[in-house]
């Protein structure tokens, strides 16, 4: 638990740091490209379009019920996939932070685990301009802004500190052992199918003890949230308690698992340049 504390002190007490290198990542990232940090946009927007194209005119989709109420299969889409690409985006950056800032590290004074912070930091601006997006697209598709939308605000949040969690374990494995990065991108890459994303879970009702397993899923919790509060149905984290006790469980074993991988190994980064 010391170790937990630790990290949690040097997120608090460098969050100023944080920001200005999240800044700086997202800048550095862009810099040669004419577009520059609108690609960061046009890169989720252009696979949105291609699976909109695949799933809702090729293999149409029915409109999918939430709340009681009929919602069109591209306005869901949208509800959820961007919450994906935020999680894809920063777990895979999260997951080689550090080995691939070693030259760096070698020169610098500053606690490492803030690396992996900053790292999300830089895509979560993009993020938040993808929200921002959905919601100006969902007031021309009758889905208005309403006081649910004020649970975005926890889900974010939520969200940040699950990302954390993982890179915090996954930054540390990938620095020791490389090809670990590659088997993470393989195997996240899997899930996209595997967390409500492109399809509702509620198709395996006549499969309940299948649903029930992956509903267990973190990020299905984090993306039905979303789509609760674009689509006003409900206060999901609340009248869904038990998911949300259990995803918060989840969150705090793994932040510990994640602190104590970190300050074990975390003074011997630098024999791995």
């Amino acid at each position: 638990m010391n170790f937990l504390w630790t990290v949690i002190k040097e997120q608090i007490d460098h969050f100023y740091l944080i920001r200005r290198l999240s800044l700086y990542e997202i800048k550095n990232k862009n810099k040669n490209n004419y577009l520059g940090m609108a690609w960061e946009i046009l890169n989720p927007a252009i696979q949105i379009l291609i699976y909109w194209f695949v799933f809702g005119l090729l293999l149409s989709r029915d409109d999918i019920t939430m709340g009681g109420e009929a919602v069109p299969f591209i306005s869901w889409l949208i509800g959820g996939f961007f919450v994906w690409t935020f999680f894809f985006q920063a777990t895979i950056q999260g997951s080689k932070s550090i080995y691939s800032r070693l030259r760096m590290l070698s020169k610098m004074n500053f606690p490492m685990s803030i690396i992996p912070s900053y790292t999300i930091f830089s895509q979560f601006y993009a993020h938040i301009v993808m929200v921002g997006i959905s919601i100006l697209i969902y007031q021309f598709m009758g889905f208005y802004i309403n006081i649910y939308y004020l649970q975005l605000i926890y889900f974010m949040i939520a969200t940040l500190i699950f990302l954390f969690a993982i890179s915090l374990i996954t930054s540390t494995i990938s620095t020791i052992v490389r090809d670990f990065h590659m088997l993470l991108n393989s195997t996240l890459r899997m899930f996209l199918y595997l967390s409500g994303v492109l399809w509702p879970l509620s198709k395996l009702e006549d499969f309940p003890w299948l649903m029930n397993i992956m509903q267990l899923n973190p990020l299905y919790y984090l993306i039905e949230g979303y789509r609760a509060a674009f689509f006003g149905t409900e206060w999901y984290f609340m009248t869904n308690g038990l998911l949300t006790l259990y995803f918060w469980l989840v969150v705090f074993l793994l932040l510990i698992i994640g602190a104590g991988l970190h300050m074990r190994f975390r003074k011997h980064f630098i024999d791995f340049l």
